[in-house]
């Protein structure tokens, strides 16, 4: 059967390109290694044929990587926290692309003014139940860094928020290992088996360039041995953390995740991973990062070597630079919602950052729902086959007839109109009778009025007092 239906596509590499690349990944992991700084790690690799050089460095050869390669899934199936099906991420990159809310950002930018304050415990609140609200976020990451109470509860307190305020798929970012051990148990103690139908996904990320940091490793063991999938990316800054060029930066990050691959592994063979990265341009005016073009087609080059590898892929999510929901985070989220729709990334979960993804924007996360519909939208395409060309009702209608009253019309009428649900449709005389209003405090408007709206699930109290005892019997200090 022919295929009909009419989708684009974006691709950066070419299968030659990828096999290139491919080759230059195993050669710098054959001959350079990775420097892993956690002993048990080492002698881990090691004992499976990795060669020990100095300073901690380990190379691996190129059988091993390509063993681990075979051995890890290539399907990933994630549930919400109800244990109904969520979604599904494949290695070949057929799904249509997954966004989520979050970022860890050290702020939060109130809807109203634009204002930024330290981001606190309410604010995980806030942010969860926006992302379970909008409904073209398929999970809700860890949002912020929260600056209102001890560093050494504010993960799990942040965790406990998250649970409590959400059905859907959770990304997990915990920075201290024991903490996040706590936060395991805490999800497991709320909910039993996280393995069964998983609904949480830890994230962690090694040391670029090419480190295996103790945090992580420990933080790997402990998920695989609870039979939890993770993602494992790396944050790459080209001319900084990584060579200038787009290719040299591509090798790295690529040759940190296969190095990543291997460990998890040999940690338990067919252990569910998704890789990725969440490269950067390094600003050297300024010395921060710049959200380019190039990381754009590094986003998708990244992607398509996960799809020649057959590894589920989680990638940027247009959280940049912009200073509120302005032209410049509208243009970051457009370019990067766009291509992944239309590229082969799997995973987009980190919408909602500003000001180099520092601070939290509601109003950015609710504009971004737009973008990612009408991202989906352009990325499905049209289906060309006999009854969508309308052959019948060309001939019928005729020239100079007209087609609202045909039934193919009323069939599909309401498919074809997509009406914000942000902005009103206004003619010229329309804007001007209301008072030329500016898109930017309509939306701004909007987000205010959804937040004020948000509604918690029906278990929230029952989740919220039960975690809370359970960290209090931790620590009664906490």
């Amino acid at each position: 059967m022919p295929n009909n239906d009419v989708r684009p596509s974006f691709q950066v590499l070419t299968p030659e390109q990828i096999n290139r690349v491919h080759e230059i990944v195993l050669k710098i992991l054959e001959t350079d290694g990775v420097r892993v700084d956690d002993e048990n790690a080492k002698k881990i690799i090691e004992k499976a044929g990795g060669r020990p050089v100095e300073n901690n460095r380990v190379q691996i050869p190129e059988e091993l990587v390509n063993w681990a390669i075979k051995t890890a899934p290539s399907e990933i199936k994630m549930y919400d926290r109800e244990g109904a099906y969520a979604f599904e991420l494949n290695g070949d990159g057929s799904q249509d692309a997954v966004f989520g809310v979050g970022v860890t950002n050290l702020f939060y930018q109130n809807p109203e003014n634009d204002d930024v304050i330290p981001f606190e415990r309410k604010h995980m609140a806030i942010a969860t139940r926006l992302g379970n609200t909008l409904d073209h976020y398929d999970t809700v990451a860890t949002t912020g860094a929260i600056r209102d109470l001890p560093p050494e509860v504010a993960d799990i307190y942040g965790a406990l928020e998250m649970i409590a305020n959400t059905r859907k798929t959770l990304i997990l970012l915990i920075n201290d290992p024991n903490d996040f051990k706590n936060v395991l148990d805490l999800y497991e103690h709320l909910h039993g088996n996280l393995a069964e139908k998983p609904f949480i996904i830890p994230y962690f990320n090694p040391i670029t360039p090419l480190v295996l940091n103790p945090e992580t490793t420990t933080k790997m063991e402990e998920t695989i041995s609870r039979g939890i999938p993770f993602i494992f990316s790396n944050y790459g800054m080209s001319g900084a953390t990584c060579p200038i060029t787009p290719a040299g930066t591509l090798a790295v990050l690529t040759a940190e995740l296969l190095a990543g691959l291997v460990y998890s592994q040999l940690l338990k063979e067919n252990t569910p991973v998704i890789l990725g990265s969440q490269p950067s341009v390094f600003d050297m005016k300024n010395m921060g990062s710049l959200l380019s073009p190039q990381y754009v087609y590094l986003n998708i080059a990244c992607a398509e070597m996960m799809n020649f590898y057959q590894i589920p892929h989680a990638g940027s999510s247009g959280s940049g630079t912009g200073w509120a929901a302005d032209i410049l985070g509208a243009g970051t989220a457009w370019m990067n919602h766009l291509t992944s729709c239309l590229g082969k990334v799997g995973m987009a979960p980190f919408v909602g950052g500003n000001l180099d993804s520092m601070a939290f924007s509601p109003t950015l996360v609710v504009y971004a729902n737009e973008i990612i519909r009408q991202s989906r939208q352009l990325a499905n395409g049209f289906s060309i086959d006999d009854e969508s060309l309308a052959l019948t009702d060309i001939s019928k209608i005729g020239p100079g007839g007209n087609y609202l009253a045909s039934k193919l019309t009323q069939q599909n009428c309401r498919d074809t109109s997509h009406m914000s649900k942000i902005w009103p449709t206004y003619s010229i005389e329309k804007w001007q009778e209301v008072g030329k209003p500016k898109a930017e405090k309509l939306l701004q408007e909007k987000t205010v009025k959804i937040l004020s709206e948000l509604t918690a699930p029906i278990d929230h109290d029952d989740l919220l007092g039960q975690g809370e005892a359970f960290i209090s019997n931790l620590d009664p200090s906490l």
